[in-house]
């Protein structure tokens, strides 16, 4: 396994799902995990199974982010001298669209970038791991505005890739297929058929089932490498 000793990570979304699953993984690998969500009874549950520390978080308040990113920057560089000028953050425009899909899926991730990003273009290391879906690579049928909020995912991470390629900070997005998580297990409680409906889902993947979270998290903790050099 690969070693995060001595790391810290954040993990949005943490208090269920491929949240909780990469910070459960990430806290195995031995790295300091905060697990951030709104669901303050699921993510310190989380944070108590694993050793992580829990902190109400929601993406899509970028007031409460940027406040919760100053606090962090401020709590890692107590004692520390800054012998350089931070290079600044390339995404510093404000976007504006409606919707809670798109507030939480693009604005969300916008946000945590704004917030947590400047810190490691500061100390010139880090990594930035964005969760997309096959829907931002292969439009999906009936899913318009979603797909739409994954492809945007896609292109925001390739953009601060490329905007910020000699920095040290490393940004990447993972893009699954459909997986098992409890907002899926409890959508297929709405069918007439749970379980023929579930076989339907699971049927369109390209190797017959849906991925588990924790394969999906595997691939948080492997990919991009520690040390990509």
């Amino acid at each position: 396994m690969f070693s995060l000793r001595n790391k810290t990570a954040l993990v949005t979304g943490a208090a269920s799902g491929i949240g909780a699953a990469i910070a459960e993984i990430f806290a195995q690998a031995g790295a300091t995990v905060w697990i951030a969500d709104q669901n303050e009874a699921g993510g310190r549950a989380v944070s108590g199974r694993i050793g992580g520390k829990f902190i109400p978080l929601d993406v899509a308040s970028e007031k409460g982010l940027c406040a919760s990113g100053a606090n962090r920057r401020r709590a890692g560089y107590i004692g520390q001298r800054r012998r350089h000028r931070p290079r600044r953050f390339a995404a510093q425009h404000h976007l504006r669209r409606p919707g809670q899909l798109y507030a939480v899926n693009v604005r969300g991730i916008f946000n945590c970038c704004k917030a947590f990003a400047p810190a490691m273009l500061e100390r010139k290391s880090g990594s930035v791991i964005n969760m997309a879906s096959i829907a931002g690579v292969i439009a999906v049928r009936e899913r318009l505005a979603y797909t739409t909020t994954k492809f945007a995912v896609v292109g925001l991470t390739k953009a601060l890739a490329l905007d910020h390629s000699s920095t040290g900070v490393r940004f990447n997005c993972i893009c699954p297929g459909r997986v098992e998580t409890p907002f899926v297990l409890a959508r297929l409680k709405e069918y007439p058929d749970p379980e023929a409906a579930y076989r339907e889902m699971a049927s369109t993947q390209l190797n017959g089932r849906m991925l588990k979270p924790e394969e999906v998290a595997a691939a948080a903790l492997i990919w991009p490498p520690t040390n990509p050099r």
